[in-house]
């Protein structure tokens, strides 16, 4: 493995804002950045698709989770709109940030995401309880980290304003996500 890349991991999990700092600085290209959010959003969809097919639920699931190409929309969608709701919502609270900022690094977090839940899928396999723990430890972390990266991205002045862009564009996703499955006609379908 790359230790540069090795090392981008580790300061990202002791210092968010450090690791935010150093992506940015990398200065990608809008349409590196707009092409590695597709990859990413491949990625989480078959992940996603994965743990759907091999998961036993007792409960229903909507008719999207058995088709690759409307999860990978959907994904896709959520972080265009995500990435787009935090960005104008940072600005409204201050912040200075550049969309391409925000873009590299909800990228950056959604690849250490991805990785992270192939980890905790296969502890759970082995021991149940363990990949419990460490899914709980994982969100807990991850909501830390990607606290810092709002802040660090908008150049927030604490990480309660990056709390409280992530709150308005949540908001901000459930209309958009609305839309979203209006327009690709995931509405009206039922569960299977």
């Amino acid at each position: 493995m790359n230790p540069a890349l090795v090392q981008l991991v580790q300061t990202t999990l002791r210092a968010p804002r450090d690791a935010a700092g150093q992506i940015m600085a990398l200065g990608l290209t809008r349409d590196v950045l707009w092409t590695a959010l597709a990859l990413v959003a491949v990625g989480n969809a078959a992940l996603l698709f994965v743990i759907f097919q091999t998961s036993d639920t007792e409960f229903p699931l909507p008719g999207y989770v058995e088709r690759p190409l409307a999860l990978f929309v959907i994904i896709a969608g959520m972080m265009v709109i995500y990435v787009h709701g935090m960005y104008w919502a940072g600005l409204a609270l201050g912040g200075s940030g550049s969309l391409n900022d925000v873009l590299a690094l909800v990228i950056w977090f959604q690849i250490l995401r991805a990785v992270a839940q192939l980890a905790i899928i296969v502890l759970s396999f082995v021991l149940p309880a363990l990949g419990l723990l460490l899914s709980l430890a994982v969100a807990v972390w991850g909501f830390w980290i990607f606290l810092n990266f709002v802040a660090a991205a908008m150049h927030l002045a604490s990480v309660w304003q990056a709390l409280a862009v992530l709150i308005a564009a949540a908001v901000g996703l459930i209309f958009g996500l609305g839309i979203l499955l209006t327009l690709i006609g995931l509405g009206a379908q039922g569960v299977t």
